[in-house]
Order: structure tokens, then C-alpha cells, then sequence
């Protein structure tokens, strides 16, 4: 695999890049960057100090890896860093803030799509296979699951989790914690109902659909999901419930009221 680095591209000294990495025009990469096999990096993208990279990611035009994070106890010299998994596409304009104490990273896993001018700050984790829509924002600390997908202009505060399967409407405002398999949407937001479509295009259907269905709406009646049948969705259920909350949980919709 051959790359290109274009001539007007700087690329500091102790930077590692891997095989066929492609560099545009006007590209930064900092010391103590490292990129892994086959990745592109756009025209005027920066990528500073303490990143990590797999392999196979597209960082487009204008994008920032790596900026201080944007808290005002942090000191520029901790080693803290951004790690970022394979298969990603950041797009243009999109920023991820270094973590906050030594020794700790902001991570971002595999195969995820982030659009244009959406955000991830510091301390924050991100799973495998999430879509961030165009202007979606995480404050620092949040941390959300696998195959979530974030409506544009999505805003997260800080500390909040965001559980796998979730789908949360644009412009929603989240300020507590998201179930996992749920749809949210408002301001604040609120949970309204299964991600029907994305669980059965996960594979998650049949008897598995139906356990989950059953465990929600308990949930809903402040009721235990004990005598539920063991899946994997409810056993991941059961351990993110049981990690606890810092902010709590978002409220479901008042059924009964949105009838009338």
C-alpha cells in the first residue's frame, strides 16, 4: 500500500505514520501522534499532540484531533491523550479534546461516522459503529455505547451515559442518562419508545425483541426485570443499569397526557 504526503503538509518529527497513510494539503500532525496503516488525512486537518489512530481512518478537511481539553483546571503538560479505534470517518470540522488526568484517554472505537462540526470532549468514550449527525455534542465525561446514533445538533452534558441501540431525535437535549435501546427526543429530552428499526437492523429481533420490550416496559412501571429471560441485550441491561448514575435517568413520556 503506497500513501501520499503532499509537500505543503507538516508533519513534526516524532510523528509515527503507518503504511499507504495519505496526507493532503496544509495537513498538521504534532509530535506524538501516531496514525495507523491506510489512513487519509485531509487538507488543513490538525491533529495534536498525544492522538492515537488505528487503521483505515478518514479525517477530513478542517478537523481538530487532539486540542486541549476545554476545562480551566488543566494543565497542558499531563499526559493524557485521544485514542481512536479503526474504520472511523470524521468529517469536516469535527473536534475531540484531549482527556483531563494523566494517564487516561478520550476514546473513540471502531467503525464510527462523525459529520460535520460535531463534537466529543474531554474524558468522553465512545463505542463501536455510533453515527453523530451533523453538529451532535458530548460534554466532557459522557460516555455512550455501541450502534447509537445522535440527531443533529444533539447536545449532551457532561457526565451523562448514553446506552447502546439508542437513537436520540435532533436538537435533542440530554441531561440525563439515555437508556440503552430507546428513542429520546425534547428538551430536556425524554424516552418515548423502542429503537424498533435499529435493534432489528442489529439482529436483535424475535424472542430477544420481545425480552426487551418486556424489560423497558417494567422499567417504565418502576417494576424489576427479575424472571425476564437471560439474552445478551437484557445482561447488558442489567450490568449498565447496575454501573449507577451520576446524573440519573431520563423520564419516559407521560403516556396518558400525550394521548390527550
Amino acid at each position: 500500500m503506497t500513501g501520499t504526503i503532499h509537500p505543503t503538509a507538516h508533519i513534526a518529527p516524532g510523528a509515527k505514520l503507518g503504511a499507504g497513510v495519505t496526507v493532503g494539503p496544509y495537513a498538521v500532525i504534532e509530535d506524538q501522534v501516531e496514525i495507523g496503516d491506510g489512513s487519509v488525512i485531509g487538507a488543513h486537518a490538525i491533529i495534536q499532540p498525544r492522538v492515537r489512530m488505528g487503521r483505515n481512518n478518514t479525517v477530513h478537511p478542517t478537523a481538530v484531533l487532539g486540542g486541549l481539553p476545554q476545562d480551566l483546571a488543566f494543565d497542558p503538560q499531563f499526559d493524557t491523550w485521544v485514542e481512536i479505534g479503526d474504520g472511523n470517518v470524521l468529517r469536516e470540522g469535527v473536534t475531540i479534546s484531549r482527556a483531563t488526568k494523566t494517564g487516561t484517554a478520550t476514546r473513540i472505537g471502531n467503525e464510527c461516522y462523525l459529520m460535520n462540526n460535531s463534537h466529543v470532549g474531554h474524558d468522553c468514550t465512545v463505542g463501536n459503529n455510533t453515527i453523530f449527525a451533523s453538529g451532535a455534542t458530548l460534554g466532557g465525561h459522557a460516555q455512550v455505547g455501541d450502534r447509537v446514533f445522535l440527531g443533529g445538533g444533539v447536545m449532551t452534558h457532561q457526565f451523562c451515559r448514553i446506552g447502546s441501540y439508542a437513537m436520540l431525535q435532533g436538537l435533542a437535549g440530554i441531561n440525563k442518562d439515555v437508556l440503552p435501546f430507546m428513542m429520546v427526543g425534547g428538551r430536556p429530552g425524554k424516552h418515548y419508545r423502542l429503537n424498533l428499526v435499529g435493534l432489528r437492523r442489529a439482529g436483535i429481533d424475535g424472542e430477544r425483541l420481545k425480552t426487551v420490550s418486556a424489560a423497558i416496559r417494567r422499567l417504565r412501571n418502576k417494576q424489576s426485570l427479575e424472571g425476564l429471560a437471560d439474552t445478551p441485550e437484557l445482561d447488558y441491561l442489567r450490568a449498565w443499569l447496575a454501573e449507577g448514575s451520576k446524573r440519573g435517568i431520563l423520564p419516559f413520556i407521560d403516556i396518558h397526557k400525550d394521548a390527550d
